[in-house]
């Protein structure tokens, strides 16, 4: 495994005295389980290069303690010594740690320095998420992003793609944010670890990820993400970085500040808790619920007297339970809640009854020819007084900076239709079922394209 990060600051040379790596030097660390090599591919005024090169034994990794893989043989199929991953975080903290520590006892000065770098990183894995997982943790922070998906077997291509991406980043930063990003950040789009995670795991995070992370838009992810998605542990975390947060904004940023930095899905999520809320409800369903966000908004609101969800996927489930604090949650307040598993493409009587439905970015999961199986599961079977649906406007793609022309937002994307495309479905479904229909945009509306997202509200009955 291969990190190298490169900087072309005048003179380039200073990399030199913040890393406390002399450039003429090869130097070796010593890890739990191999070895960590720094040295300088190019050291010279004007372009510096300072490279680490993992050489994990795989011996050693099998007596290792950590036994997170899935399958019988993981232990000795695995992945481990040739992906950036916990290992490469453990590597840069020995490597750098005065640097990560913002000190540089030769030249001080440079630690408030910012440089232009470019980071290369290859391999790096990014299950469950892939290249929109990357971008959406490095882009919102500054980075300018390229990202290479390779494929599983370059001899059977029929095989497919695989998880693992070589990821180039560029931002001018200093050099102790930098490190503090990817050592964060490359352990949580790997979403393992190769030791036993425990309390002062958390430390580590609020200690790397002070001054940056607690602001980020996706600190939910990157911390359950970053702490293997232990709930105990993720809870304590997020608490505190929303304290951390509520601390900081309380005198110093405004409310048009806040609002700007709220993310699109918050604002995606209140405005569908509004409509609801609007139509006078009393019973909802959350048709893929997801890790139940929307469920805990529902919560909060007296009004709802039954708050059912429901998710294909099993996993997901077991997250929102664990979000929600099942285990610790009052009486009163579970007997208002139900979870089960389903899919939206077959009739199922657990999805009747209710006064209010939401479905928010589902349907754009779905194969474009299940969507009439899903229309009559959901209008024709179940029919909720009040459907409220959102999906991406795929015109507005073209506004998201790196993307590729006629890419979809994230890889498991079935189609993302236009406003025309989308209200046609929606006029037809609504005649189709005895249901009239109106659109709101979701999210910044840009003049010629419309909001990054659309949401239909069907109403049953003329």
């Amino acid at each position: 495994m291969l990190l190298q990060i490169t900087t072309t600051h005048k003179p380039a040379t200073d990399l030199g005295y913040l890393l406390h790596k002399h450039p003429d030097k090869f130097q070796s660390i010593d890890l739990s389980i191999g070895k960590g090599h720094i040295f300088y591919p190019e050291s010279s005024e004007n372009k510096t290069t300072v490279a680490i090169l993992l050489d994990i034994d795989p011996i050693d990794m099998v007596r290792g303690r950590n036994r997170s893989n899935n399958f019988s043989l993981g232990q000795y199929v695995n992945d481990r010594p040739y992906v950036a991953s916990s290992f490469m975080s453990v590597a840069l903290s020995k490597a750098f740690s005065t640097a990560m520590n913002g000190k540089c006892s030769n030249k001080p000065d440079l630690v408030e320095v910012k440089m232009p770098f470019e980071v290369n990183l290859s391999v790096l894995p990014a299950p469950k998420g892939g290249e929109n997982l990357i971008r959406r943790l490095f882009e919102p922070l500054g980075y300018y992003v390229e990202v290479e998906r390779h494929i599983l077997d370059e001899k059977f291509k029929d095989w497919g793609e695989s998880k693992y991406y070589t990821v180039k980043l560029s931002n001018t930063i200093t050099t102790q944010e930098l490190l503090q990003h990817l050592y964060v950040l490359i352990p949580a789009l790997d979403n393992d670890k190769h030791y036993y995670v425990s309390q002062n795991e958390i430390e580590k995070l609020l200690e790397k990820g002070k001054g940056w992370l607690s602001s980020h838009p996706e600190m939910e992810e990157i911390t359950r993400r970053y702490l293997i998605n232990l709930g105990s542990l993720s809870r304590q975390a997020i608490s505190r970085l929303n304290e951390e947060e509520g601390i900081e904004e309380e005198g110093t940023i405004s409310q048009e500040e806040k609002e700007r930095k709220e993310t699109l899905h918050q604002k995606r999520l209140k405005l569908v808790l509004e409509q609801i809320k609007k139509s006078g409800a009393e019973s909802v369903i959350d048709l893929g619920c997801g890790e139940g966000k929307l469920i805990r908004m529902l919560l909060k609101e007296k009004q709802f007297k039954r708050i059912t969800g429901t998710d294909v996927s099993y996993n997901e489930l077991t997250k929102a339970k664990d979000r929600l604090h099942w285990d610790e949650m009052a009486p009163r307040q579970k007997e208002r809640i139900s979870l089960f598993q389903g899919a939206l493409t077959y009739k199922d009587k657990r999805l009747e009854g209710y006064d209010a439905a939401a479905i928010v970015e589902v349907i754009e999961h779905l194969d474009e020819n299940r969507l009439k199986s899903f229309e009559r599961v959901v209008f024709e079977f179940a029919k909720p007084k009040t459907v409220v649906l959102t999906t991406p406007n795929g015109e507005y793609n073209v506004l998201y900076e790196n993307m590729e022309e006629n890419a979809m937002r994230h890889t498991d994307h079935r189609f993302e239709w236009t406003r025309k495309q989308f209200e046609k479905w929606a006029n037809k479904v609504a005649i189709n079922n005895n249901y009239k229909v109106e659109f709101l945009p979701v999210g910044e509306e840009d003049s010629k394209l419309g909001a990054p997202s659309q949401m239909a509200i069907f109403t049953y009955g003329n």
